[in-house]
């Protein structure tokens, strides 16, 4: 988790498309929040949690998988050392 975003490693069969693999992933998570957290839902603008865009890259045009698991755990550290 760093400010603004998220990384996530998925791994998935053919059968499912990128597009709704991020759309189940954005629809499950934002009703997790909002049920743990009704207050954040009150606080954001029209009641979205996620924005409407997102990047897709595949492991093996930037590394193997446990290089990119390595990327992906090491994200926000910075961010969280300087807003504790």
């Amino acid at each position: 988790v760093d400010k603004d975003h998220v990384h996530f490693l998925v791994q998935s069969v053919p059968t499912y498309s990128v597009t709704k693999i991020v759309t189940m992933i954005k629809s499950l998570t934002a009703k997790e929040v909002f049920k743990r957290c009704p207050q954040v839902k009150k606080q954001l603008w029209g009641g979205e949690f996620w924005s409407d865009g997102y990047f897709a890259s595949t492991v093996g045009k930037h590394g193997d998988e446990k290089m990119i698991s390595k990327y992906v755990k090491a994200q926000g550290k910075e961010y969280l050392k300087l807003h504790r």
